[in-house]
């Protein structure tokens, strides 16, 4: 981890930028020429690398993004979440005649369809990106590898560049819809300091039945690894050690939506660890930013709601560092 204060950013996060349009209460089978009215409708900011970077900015870090957004009313409705944030939305870019990716979410329970579009997700290439906001910051991350297909040619060199800049970087894949997990993943694994898959992404990045055959298969590769295993915690592994950190005990009752939960766990855990804290007490954090995500629907609406943001931090307030929260 890169602990110089001197950059004016703690991290620079590259990627897509969405809208979760979420429909609760659809059945698991959708038959053919029937109308089916669902019992809920939320529409809010999606895309992993959007959720992550909003969430962080909220947590107080010094965020960097670099996107690529349509010029269309989806694209200027996720523009007004992100600069809420705090963010400085200055390299969020308003490409002409394309469209802003979409995400339909039917959930059911803790599974769920989810359908997308992906609009201008694809189109952003390493040549997109403003090399002077890259090495402006301590770390860069990466998430949704597999949707920014556009970046791969690019990304090791890229990453090479950053590392000789003296940049951490982080990478979470998140899934590959053509299930290949190849391409450049193999390349940019022995490029990264610290992966953070979820448990079933991890075995098929690693290609392994399980996940201590995964982690087993990775630790020569990456220093460190902080996997997401839902109400089971989190475990990260450094070289050869292996720990779980426990999950934030909350109501079955009260989880709304489990939607953007690894990718507010990521905030929390960047935040954390960028701060100097040891990744066994980031991963604490990880859990319950991560928990707190699901007391909303989507990625960000928890983070929105201060009410519920304070009084949730009040209730766990041994497992969350002061003034993390703006």
């Amino acid at each position: 981890m890169t602990t110089s204060a001197a950059k004016p950013l703690d991290v620079v996060i590259a990627g897509e930028t969405n809208l979760d349009l979420i429909l609760p209460g659809l059945p698991e089978e959708l038959p053919m020429e029937v109308e089916l009215l669902a019992s809920d409708f939320h529409m809010t900011l999606g895309g992993s690398s959007s959720i992550l970077a909003h969430n962080l900015s909220l947590l107080g870090a010094r965020v960097g993004f670099a996107s690529l957004l349509g010029d269309d009313v989806m694209g200027e409705i996720a523009l007004k979440h992100l600069a809420a944030s705090g963010l400085d939305t200055a390299h969020i870019v308003r490409r002409a005649n394309t469209r802003t990716g979409v995400t339909v979410v039917l959930p059911h329970g803790l599974r769920r369809h989810m359908l997308t579009y992906p609009g201008v997700t694809e189109q952003i290439t390493v040549s997109d990106l403003d090399p002077a906001l890259l090495v402006s910051a301590r770390h860069f991350h990466l998430s949704s590898l597999f949707l920014q297909t556009g970046l791969h040619a690019g990304l090791p060199q890229l990453f090479d560049h950053l590392r000789a800049a003296g940049l951490t970087l982080s990478l979470d894949t998140n899934d590959d819809p053509t299930g290949l997990w190849s391409g450049v993943l193999p390349t940019l694994l022995d490029k990264i300091d610290l992966l953070l898959p979820n448990e079933d992404e991890v075995q098929k990045i690693a290609g392994q039945p399980s996940l201590e055959a995964a982690l087993d298969a990775l630790a020569p590769r990456v220093p460190l690894i902080v996997v997401k295993c839902g109400a089971r915690g989190a475990l990260v592994q450094r070289g050869s050690r292996r720990q779980w950190v426990a999950p934030i005990p909350i109501n079955p009752r009260d989880v709304v939506d489990t939607l953007g939960a690894g990718d507010s766990f990521n905030a929390g855990f960047l935040r954390a660890w960028l701060d100097g804290l040891d990744p066994l007490r980031a991963a604490a954090f990880g859990n319950l930013t991560g928990a707190l995500s699901t007391l909303r629907p989507g990625g960000v609406e928890a983070f929105r709601d201060v009410a519920l943001r304070s009084a949730f931090l009040s209730r766990h307030r041994t497992d969350a560092p002061p003034g993390y929260f703006r």
